[in-house]
């Protein structure tokens, strides 16, 4: 990152400031977040001011510090390691933090929507995206605010241009590990375990699955904290918030000036004006514009079957095939079919 980072002086930085019941005193000038230890700010002010110097010998993630490598070891020596399913982690507040998804415990709860979380800092991260709206993060290029840090040191990434995940199997690099894990699996893989008890559509993840869910259920997670509205996808509120109450910014086709709510909708209408097709097909090698059509396209070359009798589990490759079959099964169920 080529910006300029100043901090105050050591005796500006120590404030008393109470958190979450501990005495914050050390401040970090930048983001403006606090901590206990003098030693923990240093480590934390590295984020801000150096590059990922720090690499493991048996993997290839970097860090920003000796310290963070160090704990990263650990997953390597199986220090601390999940007896339930065998997966290491760097440190024992990890480890912990891992268990509770095997015991199902989630001790911290909203005060608003009750939903709850195995992690403290998954709550508050709850709290500042769905109901608070709260973006205390702020990107020192263009001014952008967010409400995550992790979304911020994404986002810093769109400066440096900076993509360190490649694919192994097509080249392609991204700028985030979770988007590599995401290509992989919808456009590199054919298997779909998760399906939808509603329509019997099969996904290649829970989160799709969950998302999916939605369309049935008819749940309204978020809410507009202007006005009594409420939302089932995060996209349909920022296109609410700019629309109704002016809030957030539009992305402008430079070509035809139509403008649109969200980034990525601009990135794939420019596209088609580019005629840019970066989906390439590895059977046939017919190029598309966006991954969803190529993940249409790739079953044709596959057994992959998408759709599910909810009666009999049997699975098509064609929606339109399910309620035909769907109705067959009712009626030798011995159900009459009006």
């Amino acid at each position: 990152m080529s910006f300029e980072v100043k901090f105050e002086a050591d005796s500006n930085d120590v404030t008393e400031h109470p958190h979450g019941g501990k005495l914050r005193p050390y401040l970090c000038t930048v983001c403006d977040k606090r901590f206990t230890q003098k030693g923990t700010l240093q480590r934390h002010r590295q984020i801000h001011t150096r590059g990922k110097l720090y690499s493991c010998t048996h993997c290839e993630k970097r860090f920003k510090a000796q310290y963070y490598l160090n704990e990263h070891m650990n997953v390597h020596t199986s220090k601390y390691k999940c007896t339930e399913c065998g997966k290491c982690f760097c440190n024992n507040h990890k480890l912990t933090e891992h268990r509770r998804s095997h015991s199902g415990v989630n001790p911290f709860e909203c005060t608003v929507c009750s939903k709850r979380f195995s992690q403290s800092g998954h709550l508050v991260r709850h709290s500042r995206i769905i109901h608070s709206g709260e973006k205390p993060y702020k990107c020192h290029e263009c001014g952008k605010m967010f409400s995550d840090l992790g979304y911020l040191n994404s986002h810093m990434r769109v400066h440096s241009g900076d993509k360190p995940h490649k694919c192994s199997l097509c080249n392609k690099s991204f700028s985030q590990s979770s988007s590599l894990q995401k290509h992989k699996r919808c456009v590199h893989s054919n298997r779909r375990p998760y399906d939808c008890r509603y329509c019997g559509k099969l996904f290649k993840s829970s989160i799709e699955l969950k998302c999916h869910v939605r369309t049935h259920t008819g749940a309204k997670l978020y809410s507009c904290r202007h006005c009594s509205e409420r939302f089932t996808w995060r996209e349909k509120l920022k296109s609410h918030l700019l629309k109704s109450h002016n809030e957030g910014t539009w992305f402008t086709c430079h070509i035809c000036e139509k403008k649109f709510t969200l980034s990525g909708s601009l990135k794939r209408h420019v596209r088609r004006h580019e005629d840019v097709k970066p989906y390439v097909c590895c059977e046939c090698s017919k190029c598309f514009f966006t991954a969803g059509e190529l993940r249409q396209h790739a079953v044709k070359h596959s057994d992959v079957k998408l759709f599910c009798c909810g009666l009999c589990a049997k699975v098509f490759k064609c929606k339109r095939s399910v309620p035909v079959h769907f109705k067959r099964c009712f009626i030798k169920l011995g159900f009459s079919v009006a």
